[in-house]
C-alpha cells in the first residue's frame, strides 16, 4: 500500500523518479504506472535500456540525427527522446551507462536540451524522464563507475519497489492472476490452487521476484493442464529452474543443495524441536548429496519420506513432505 501511495503522489508532479529494485520486482510497471496515472497518461511512454545503446551509436539513438550527418546516414531519423516528446522516457539499468553516456544524460538533464546529429540548432524536449536501476548507485560514485552530479540530476524523487519475498501475500495474489489469464489466453478452464499449493507459494523466497512467479506460472499453464494446481507440481518446476547452491554451476557435479531446499528443511526444523541444528544438517547434507542422498539421510539418521526424490546434485521434497526424524536411544 505504501508502494501505491508513492506511485500514486509521483504521478501528479513531473519531477525527475529514481526507482530502485532487486532485479524482476517490476520497476518498468512502476514506470508505467507513474507515467499512466499522470497528466502525461494520453503521450508517449519510452523505454530505454541504456546496456544495450552502444558508445558509438548513444547520440543518434537518443537524440536522433540529420540526412549525412555520418556515413550510411541517407535519412533523418528521430531520436528516443522526439519520440517520447508530450510523455515519459524511462531509462532503465542506469549502472550500465558508459562514461560517455553518462555525459550526454548529465547535458540533456540539465535542461531538457539536445541536438540530433548534424542539426544546426539545439531543441528543447517536453518529456518527463523516469529511470530506475537494480545497483547501488551510491556506491557506484563512490568506487568511481558512475558520476556524482548525474545521480543528483536523477536522484529528484526515489521509489524503492520491494522484493516481492517482502511484500505478505503479493506472490499468491499475482500467481492467481497470472493463472487467471493464461487460462483464458490457452483457452483453458480455470484452475484453482491447491492448499498445500498455497502454502509453498507463500514460503518459497522468489529470488527472482515477480518475474520467476510469473516465468513459474507460464509452465504451469502450459505443461499441466490438471485443474488443481498441487504442491508437487510447483515443487518440481521450483527445482527444476533452482542453480545448485554453493555457485555451483550446471552440470558441476561439486554442487550442493537448492535454496529452496535449505529453505525447506529450515521451516521443518522450526517445527521440530530434538537437539539437532539446522546448520550441521545442511553442511553434511551439502557434502554427501551429489554422491548418495539416501546415505546423508540414513547419516543423519533421517527416516526419508515416501514423497522424497532424489536427483544427483539435488535433493528435492515436495512442500507437504513430513521429515521424522529417529530418537537416539539413551546410552
Amino acid at each position: 500500500m505504501r508502494l501505491l501511495g508513492q506511485i500514486e503522489r509521483f504521478a501528479r508532479c513531473d519531477a525527475t523518479v529514481l526507482i530502485n529494485g532487486e532485479t524482476g520486482t517490476g520497476k518498468e510497471l512502476t514506470a508505467r504506472a507513474i507515467h499512466y496515472h499522470g497528466k502525461r497518461a494520453e503521450g508517449p511512454f519510452i523505454p530505454i535500456n541504456c546496456g544495450a545503446l552502444p558508445d558509438a551509436l548513444f547520440g543518434s539513438e537518443l537524440f536522433g540525427h540529420t540526412r549525412g550527418a555520418f556515413t550510411d546516414a541517407y535519412e533523418s531519423r528521430a531520436g528516443l527522446v522526439e519520440q517520447a516528446e508530450g510523455g515519459t522516457l524511462f531509462l532503465d539499468e542506469l549502472e550500465a551507462l558508459s562514461p560517455a553516456g553518462q555525459v550526454a544524460l548529465l547535458r540533456f538533464l540539465q535542461d531538457h536540451e539536445y541536438r540530433p546529429l548534424g542539426a544546426p540548432r539545439a531543441r528543447v524536449a517536453n518529456v518527463r524522464v523516469l529511470g530506475a536501476t537494480n545497483a547501488d548507485l551510491s556506491s557506484f560514485v563512490r568506487q568511481g563507475k558512475f558520476r556524482q552530479d548525474l545521480l543528483y540530476r536523477l536522484d529528484v524523487l526515489t521509489l524503492d519497489v520491494p522484493p516481492l519475498r517482502n511484500r505478505g501475500d503479493d506472490a499468491l495474489v499475482l500467481a492467481r492472476a497470472f493463472l487467471r489469464k493464461l487460462c483464458s489466453r490457452y483457452q483453458q478452464l480455470e484452475r484453482t490452487f491447491h492448499a498445500d499449493a498455497i502454502a509453498a507459494l507463500r514460503s518459497y523466497e522468489w529470488p527472482g521476484n515477480v518475474r520467476e512467479l510469473e516465468n513459474l506460472i507460464r509452465r504451469i499453464a502450459a505443461l499441466h493442464p490438471e485443474e488443481t494446481v498441487l504442491p508437487e507440481i510447483i515443487d518440481r518446476e521450483l527445482v527444476a529452474t533452482t542453480s545448485p547452491a554453493n555457485g555451483a554451476e550446471p552440470g558441476d557435479d561439486t554442487g550442493g543443495l537448492s535454496g529452496y531446499l535449505e529453505n525447506h528443511l529450515a521451516r521443518q526444523f522450526a517445527s521440530f524441536n530434538d537437539g539437532l541444528r539446522i546448520d550441521v544438517v545442511l553442511a553434511k547434507m551439502r557434502k554427501t548429496a551429489v554422491e548418495n542422498a539416501a546415505d546423508a539421510a540414513d547419516d543423519l539418521e533421517i527416516v526419508r519420506h515416501a514423497g522424497v526424490v532424489e536427483r544427483k546434485g539435488h535433493v528435492r521434497i515436495p512442500p507437504k513432505a513430513v521429515l521424522v526424524f529417529k530418537r537416539q536411544q539413551p546410552s
